[in-house]
């Protein structure tokens, strides 16, 4: 059984390399990636079909897509559906790590963060030093979209809230909070996969999405029941909302801080990102790409 940080107030990155393959949500199409230690703080991509390409930092002045998953723009190259697994890498309380792929998207896996937390479990972890995170100026920051909003002020421990409201009575209104501690996030957020909805499906394909989303790796509601139950939460919908919100926020890093998202969307947790970047009084390091070691 793995032991999993206590908290989040030391740095850690992977013991050693690991490997998943699969297709992606949207372009279907096959990816590989390789999560392998890092030496310095944050997420860094670089690409196993091109390694002479120097890595780069993930921030969140990348993301140039929120269409039902977060997508970066990384120098000439873009990379979708990045949210699953940095949720998995900040949630289990790894700082910094390598991030190396095959393709243009994040493999989805069963459409939740499991299988992530399984890759990082089978590495292992390692102890990296003293961590620094980004912090909050002392009024509430708060980003609006539509009828949705997510707001964040300081705390001395992360706590995650959203409240979701949908039209269909098997989800209907959910709300979930909770105190964020790697233990808790392998058991009550990782778990929670990827949901949509029946009568949009063939829509979102024919504009090239949701190409590779199948009854396998996300849920599907009908109105008042599932097409593939049964759930592994009553709430999974609203717990996959804070797994996305959290997957958001890793780009910037884990502030201490409480958040709550209304109506949450990639567009609104990504704005949040920004704002918590643009406000932080700590430097998130350098934003230049690095040349491999």
């Amino acid at each position: 059984m793995t032991v999993w940080p206590r908290d989040y107030d030391q740095a850690w990155t992977l013991a050693t390399a690991v490997e998943r393959s699969g297709p992606g949500l949207h372009s279907g199409e096959p990816s590989r990636l390789r999560l392998a230690p890092s030496q310095r703080p944050g997420y860094w991509v670089g690409w196993l079909d091109a390694p002479a390409l120097p890595l780069l930092r993930l921030q969140p002045d990348q993301v140039v897509d929120t269409r039902l998953c977060t997508a970066l723009q990384l120098g000439g190259r873009r990379l979708a559906t990045v949210e699953h697994l940095l949720a998995a890498l900040a949630g289990t309380g790894v700082s910094q790590a390598e991030i190396w792929v095959e393709g243009e998207e994040v493999p989805l896996l069963d459409g939740s963060a499991l299988p992530w937390v399984e890759a990082i479990a089978e590495a292992g972890l390692s102890p990296a030093g003293e961590r620094h995170g980004p912090s909050l100026p002392a009024e509430p920051l708060t980003v609006r979209q539509g009828q949705g909003f997510v707001t964040a002020f300081p705390a001395e421990q992360l706590r995650l809230a959203a409240a979701v409201e949908f039209p269909q009575a098997a989800i209907g209104r959910q709300l979930f909070s909770i105190e964020l501690s790697p233990e808790r996030f392998v058991a009550e957020l990782a778990p929670a996969r990827t949901f949509g909805f029946r009568e949009q499906v063939e829509q979102l394909r024919a504009a090239g999405l949701i190409r590779g989303g199948g009854l396998d790796n996300a849920l599907v509601c009908d109105g008042d029941h599932w097409l593939n139950p049964p759930l592994r939460f009553a709430d999974e919908p609203v717990r996959h909302k804070l797994l996305d919100l959290l997957g958001d926020l890793a780009l910037v890093g884990l502030p201490r801080a409480q958040v709550f998202a209304y109506r949450g969307s990639h567009g609104l947790h990504t704005a949040l990102a920004a704002a918590i970047a643009a406000a932080s009084a700590l430097p998130l390091g350098p934003s230049r790409p690095l040349q491999n070691a």
